[in-house]
């Protein structure tokens, strides 16, 4: 009798002190909570963004760049310092239009010098859009979750992985995301051209900025996944919506 009563004690004990914490079984669920933790109210989705990007290279040269994303209308709009020169690019649904230092007149040359062309913008505009969006982005048509689950570490932290892949023609690339496995906020993502090459690269991600309830990771470091090798760092140091 005093046997069975000391193992029923232990196994309270057991029970009471480490607790079982439910975690997503679904590629989509997993998703679900990480959007939810970035954006609950689908603000990313419905807003104008202007974005203050401040881009750190090896070389120590820091670039900002200037976004504005019209997320409902697909518009974009850039402005960047390259070199000694400004560069002013704007999208919409009618065409595109440069400036190159303040002006909207410029030679074949300048234009094929500094790739002012439409089919870049677009390049441009679906880069930033993607990145910057994410992981809201993730919900987009043509994405292709992966249905298992998984966990590793990822620079010295646990994570909860969501890989995904995509369809033709919306792109080839095999990408891995990182989460936190408490919050489920993005702590980084991986990509792979040819994963069996280990080509690629692989993003730390660092703080946040936020607005009301929508926050995107502010700091983001690049290495490629072959050797390690840092390519620089994105920084967002305003964000501001400009539809309200």
């Amino acid at each position: 009798m005093r046997k069975w009563i000391a193992l029923t004690a232990v196994a309270i004990v057991v029970t009471v002190s480490a607790p079982l914490v439910a975690q997503p079984r679904s590629a989509e669920e997993l998703l679900a909570k990480a959007i939810a933790y970035h954006d609950p109210d689908d603000l990313w989705r419905q807003g104008i963004w202007r974005l203050t990007l401040g881009e750190t290279r090896p070389d120590g040269t820091v670039r900002r760049t200037v976004l504005i994303l019209d997320n409902p209308a697909g518009g974009f709009d850039y402005s960047t310092q390259d070199g000694d020169n400004r560069i002013e690019g704007s999208l919409t649904n009618d065409g595109c239009t440069f400036r190159l230092n303040g002006s909207g007149t410029f030679s074949e040359e300048e234009q094929e010098q500094h790739r002012l062309t439409c089919e870049r913008l677009e390049r441009m505009r679906n880069y930033y859009t993607y990145l910057w969006g994410l992981p809201m982005k993730l919900r987009d048509a043509g994405t292709r979750l992966d249905a298992t689950v998984g966990s590793e570490t990822f620079g010295s932290s646990p994570v909860t992985v969501l890989r995904v892949g995509y369809e033709e023609p919306v792109g080839r690339d095999t990408w891995y995301f990182y989460l936190d496995p408490s919050s489920y906020a993005l702590v980084g993502y991986r990509f792979f051209h040819d994963e069996s090459a280990n080509d690629g690269e692989y993003i730390h991600l660092e703080q946040e900025v936020e607005h009301e309830s929508l926050r995107i990771p502010r700091v983001r470091a690049w290495y490629t996944n072959a050797d390690q090798r840092y390519l620089g760092t994105d920084t967002l140091e305003s964000l501001e919506r400009l539809d309200e």
